[in-house]
């Protein structure tokens, strides 16, 4: 994406609005943003946000003319990179209660006296000393976990998923041949969810160093989809960053057609998050459509555990509600939300605070203050339990889309509740 400066961007917008016959006036109101404001913008006097030039790609009916106009994104890197010098990863743990991890290879744990690592190299194992593994105990604990993590920070969840998937290696060293493919492939899924808890607790390099273990493990014990899902997954840590790119040309090479139509469906899913931000509704509209059908298509495809979210009971709509608030379309996403937030069950506190808190943001944009504030004192408590950095990020969206409505009153009353949520430390 190239920069382009502000006074080209309001340049830009002011021809657009001319064009479309509206005044300040006038989009101010459907964009839910002050006159004032947007007069700064188009003299160059601001700096245009995300946030306002996606809505006014809507409102002006530009397909995402106006995004394309915003200053690029600093770079961390491509999602793939998670090389380390070796196969190392070591957890630390302090009397507090407090954990945390990173890459370690051997010369430097040989250098700190580190007495042992974590490592993931797969072995032939050793027929000599077979035995039977109890797989329906460890499939039936991962169920658990994956409870936990729905209930409870990252940080609680994470050493206890890395201990298991360590647990379950080294039974597939001397599990029976017929059992050995079996046991590697329910660990991948362990690794796999362990790469998930790590970037929910803010650490995208952890995440994709564990997706890449799960790779190894999964293709070690017969099952190449979880190579494909590592895509997915590593678009979906773009998207994090905001980076419309790699969220789509990541998200495209995993709906490789000899992979699975629920992997298919989801990596579908992301393309369409990533043309939401590069604000293309009608890409966007497609990617949703090959979703569902592809997801349609995928029941009972597999009894392994399943890949990807399983609490909320429609994804892509759920999808398209996220998708629509990044078009600058809030009022259509209030309304999907609305109706899907309603069908997420009550244990599963992390989609209840994910999806919540968009919720409760479309709200705001739309222009609803009253509602958006009492949407937010209903999932703040849930916000807290999740310890998620990804929905913290959304929630501090929230807090400057209400911060704009600073006379309100209902917003002066959540606005202490909401300061606490946002700089709680975290577990």
């Amino acid at each position: 994406m190239v920069s382009a400066p502000p006074i080209l961007f309001g340049a830009k917008l002011r021809e657009l609005r001319l064009a479309a016959g509206l005044s300040l006036n006038d989009l101010a109101a459907l964009v839910h943003y002050s006159k004032g404001y947007l007069s700064k913008i188009e003299t160059g006097q601001k700096q245009p946000t995300d946030d306002i030039a996606r809505r006014c790609d809507a409102a002006l009916g530009t397909s995402g003319d106006l995004v394309t106009l915003l200053p690029g994104k600093p770079q961390h890197g491509p999602a793939g990179e998670t090389s380390v010098d070796g196969e190392g990863w070591t957890m630390t743990l302090v009397p507090g209660g407090a954990s945390w991890f990173q890459p370690m290879d051997r010369r430097q744990a040989l250098a700190s006296g580190t007495a042992s690592m974590l490592t993931f190299g797969i072995s032939a194992g050793n027929t000599q000393t077979a035995s039977t593994v109890p797989i329906d105990v460890f499939r039936a604990m991962f169920d658990h976990f994956r409870r936990l993590g729905q209930s409870m920070s990252p940080a609680v969840v994470l050493p206890a998923l890395v201990t298991h998937t360590h647990t379950l290696r080294e039974l597939a060293r001397n599990a029976r041949p017929g059992e050995r493919g079996e046991v590697l492939t329910l660990c991948a899924r362990y690794a796999e969810y362990a790469g998930w808890m790590a970037q929910e607790s803010g650490n995208d390099h952890a995440a994709l160093w564990w997706t890449d273990r799960a790779v190894e493990m999964a293709e070690a014990g017969g099952d190449r989809e979880m190579a494909t899902y590592a895509v997915v997954r590593r678009a979906l840590v773009a998207f994090y960053r905001g980076d419309a790119h790699d969220t789509i040309e990541l998200a495209k090479q995993a709906q490789n057609p000899n992979s699975s139509h629920r992997i298919r469906g989801l990596a579908a899913q992301r393309e369409a998050q990533g043309h939401a931000l590069a604000g293309d509704y009608d890409q966007c509209m497609r990617g949703l459509d090959r979703a569902r059908a592809l997801l349609a298509a995928a029941t009972n495809e597999s009894t392994l555990p399943p890949l990807g979210p399983t609490n909320v009971a429609d994804p892509v709509a759920m999808t398209e509600g996220w998708s629509l608030h990044d078009l600058g379309r809030p009022h259509e996403a209030a309304s999907i939300l609305d109706r899907e937030m309603d069908r997420i069950p009550g244990h599963a506190v992390r989609s209840r605070a994910r999806y919540g808190v968009r919720q409760a943001l479309a709200h705001a944009a739309s222009g609803e203050v009253e509602h958006a504030c009492v949407l937010t004192a209903r999932i703040l408590d849930l916000v807290d339990a999740a310890d998620s950095v990804t929905v913290n990020t959304d929630l501090q969206r929230l807090a400057r889309t209400l911060a704009r409505f600073h006379t309100s009153s209902a917003v002066k009353a959540i606005q202490p509740r909401l300061v606490t949520s946002l700089h709680r430390p975290s577990t």
